[in-house]
């Protein structure tokens, strides 16, 4: 009886932020074994999360999925065009990028997520704009690795997710932030994996 009251209790946003989970979770799963259609479900997944985050007043989680929404129509264009290297016995594979190269990808991204958070803070009324949005411009940043498949891209994840679980919690996102825990998670073995093809030592 307890079960069926559950159900009834649900709203369509609990069912609609249930779906993005089950959507994003099988895009995590499909990115870490390269598979290119982990793309299509992350941009289905990042259309629904961009409705329910303008309901909860995460703008700058809005604004973060709708390019989600974009990385991914980017990650499936590079994905599928590096598979004609194979033809050529060229693989598009694992790499890593320099120290010197991430230190302008940090510093710009805290720059910007100051930028971010103050304009959120005094034009609208979103709630923990700092937190929301250096989430979100670190999240760029991590998307564009990822669609390149940078192995540091999941250092960027697993902080970011750490963070969102508390974000999300706070904002009352109980599902989101549950799907933050198991990212978390999943985020680590990507980084085992990806760091394993990429020959970092770990």
């Amino acid at each position: 009886m307890d079960i069926i009251e559950s159900i009834n209790n649900f709203t369509h946003l609990d069912y609609i932020e249930w779906t993005a989970v089950f959507l994003n979770l099988i895009f995590l799963v499909l990115l870490i074994k390269e598979n290119k259609w982990c793309w299509i479900f992350g941009i289905i997944a990042s259309a629904i999360s961009i409705y329910l985050f303008i309901q909860f007043k995460l703008y700058s989680e809005a604004v973060l999925y709708f390019f989600y929404v974009l990385i991914g129509v980017y990650g499936w264009y590079v994905w599928t065009a590096n598979e004609k290297k194979k033809e050529n016995n060229t693989e598009f594979e694992v790499s890593t990028w320099s120290w010197a190269k991430h230190i302008p990808l940090v510093l710009g991204g805290i720059v910007l997520s100051v930028g971010l958070g103050l304009f959120f803070k005094t034009q609208t009324d979103a709630e923990r704009t700092y937190v929301d949005s250096t989430t979100t411009i670190f999240s760029f940043i991590a998307s564009y690795m990822e669609a390149h498949k940078i192995f540091s891209a999941w250092i960027f994840w697993i902080l970011i997710n750490g963070v969102s679980i508390w974000l999300y919690y706070d904002r009352g996102l109980m599902v989101y932030s549950f799907q933050m825990i198991i990212f978390f998670i999943v985020s680590l073995f990507g980084f085992r994996d990806w760091g394993k093809k990429s020959g970092v030592r770990q």
